[in-house]
């Protein structure tokens, strides 16, 4: 029986720094990253590669993320794929918004290793 594939996180981050230290989270955790600086990027990337989870900023330069979650949830391939919103935006009203447009989970920044690996456990295992 051949090894299992390890697990792959997008991460969907427009600031460099901030997305590798999640990247690096996420290494550090055994998962295979591939980070997107841009929802454009993103989007392109997921119409030829599916990852198992994904980590999605909402505020970003040129499209929302919360439209980068919409689009994931209209695709028949992406739809069922796991979306942790990892934002600043921390209201009551921006967290409903990020989970009323599809998001598994909403974390707020800053967020802790702990917390954003309990995250991807979370959601992976629900999937």
């Amino acid at each position: 029986m051949p090894p299992a594939r390890p697990v792959e996180i997008a991460i969907v981050e427009d600031e460099p720094a901030t997305a590798e230290m999640l990247a690096e989270m996420m290494r550090l955790n055994g998962y295979t990253v591939r980070m997107y600086h841009g929802a454009q990027t993103a989007i392109f990337g997921f119409q030829n590669h599916h990852p198992d989870v994904v980590i999605l900023d909402v505020m970003m330069p040129d499209i929302s993320g919360l439209e980068v979650l919409r689009y994931i949830r209209r695709d028949h391939a992406l739809h069922n794929l796991p979306v942790i919103i990892l934002s600043a935006r921390s209201s009551p009203d921006a967290i409903e918004e990020g989970l009323s447009a599809g998001a598994n989970l909403y974390l707020t920044k800053p967020v802790t290793f702990s917390e954003i690996k309990a995250a991807v456990e979370k959601v992976l295992a629900a999937a």
